[in-house]
């Protein structure tokens, strides 16, 4: 235990069997991992940036233990309206009690609610609006085309935003991930607010829907092509999974698709993978293969160092990132 905090050690003391066992051994590895060079992935899907995952895993970012993100639209763009909207949010601990009518008065004081956190609109939604729309008529008439994470990182750069920053900006993983210069492939960027903000702003005829200035996730997949060939060297690139679904399907595709469909024989597989996930594979509700089932496609080697921690992630992550950074 040289070197951890308290946090770190009261986990290695006390989860020592079944399922707390599985975080430790899971973060022992992935220790190992970092410390013979290896790189990481961090796959994010739910909402964890509305959970405020940034107050680790900014950290995270920021110390080298992460060296690219894949996670779901909301969660890149969460992060964010937390940033400059934190104070306007507003908690409904009792959220399981809510009535019908208790949800539309909700919806009629203009609040989204995720789970027991309900989202401003006009602070979080309607503030990043105007900003956006200066950056993509910019792009219009340069001509430009980016990635979706690029826009922010240009929002972020551009110090429009600070003016309302609510909370310390070290605890926004996607402001620390842009002063890293880290990518964060995002590939399914039309399913969030942004990007229906965007679709409306097509409809209007302002932007044209069939020339988006929006990079697609093809364009996704051969950008992230490119990044694992150049980093899976050594001891090679972990896949750390938060959730299911598109946000971790779609890059761990990556291995298979250049050693199958490009030809790329012996193309280095993720050489670590952890998966926190609450979902039950026989019900059909999880998406996306077990650990064991992604040696079958190519993804993970049957030595591959694999975990998977059926609890909840907004508990478990902040735990296994702390191991991460010694507190």
């Amino acid at each position: 235990m040289e070197n951890k905090g308290p946090v770190s050690q009261f986990i290695k003391h006390h989860y020592r069997h079944f399922n707390s066992a599985c975080i430790v051994d899971a973060a022992e590895a992935y220790d190992a991992h970092m410390k013979k060079g290896g790189k990481m992935m961090l796959a994010m899907a739910g909402a964890m940036s509305t959970a405020e995952i940034g107050l680790s895993l900014a950290e995270m970012i920021r110390q080298d233990k992460i060296q690219i993100v894949c996670c779901s639209a909301n969660n890149l763009e969460e992060d964010v309206m937390n940033l400059v909207a934190h104070n306007h949010y507003y908690r409904v601990p009792n959220y399981r009690d809510l009535t019908p009518e208790q949800e539309h008065e909700l919806l009629n004081n203009h609040y989204n609610r995720v789970t027991d956190t309900c989202i401003p609109e006009e602070e979080a939604f309607r503030r990043l609006e105007d900003h956006l729309v200066e950056i993509w008529k910019d792009m219009k008439a340069k001509g430009e085309r980016l990635f979706a994470w690029e826009v922010i990182y240009r929002l972020l750069r551009s110090g429009v935003l600070e003016q309302y920053y609510e909370i310390d900006p070290k605890d926004s993983w996607v402001l620390a991930a842009c002063e890293k210069n880290i990518p964060i492939i995002v590939p399914a960027w039309e399913d969030c607010t942004t990007a229906n903000i965007y679709t409306a702003h097509c409809i209007r005829g302002e932007f044209d829907a069939s020339k988006s200035m929006i990079k697609n996730g093809i364009e996704t997949m051969i950008f992230l092509t490119n990044w694992y060939k150049e980093n899976a060297t050594g001891a090679g690139v972990g896949f750390f999974q938060i959730g299911g679904g598109t946000a971790g399907d779609f890059p761990i595709c990556v291995v298979p698709m250049m050693e199958q469909d490009l030809g790329w024989k012996g193309t280095p597989l993720w050489s670590y993978f952890c998966q926190i996930s609450d979902c039950t594979t026989s019900y059909g509700s999880y998406s996306g293969a077990v650990p064991n089932e992604k040696i079958t496609w190519g993804k993970l080697s049957k030595d591959t160092p694999r975990f998977i921690i059926e609890s909840d992630a907004t508990i478990v992550a902040p735990l296994l990132f702390a191991y991460q950074l010694g507190w």
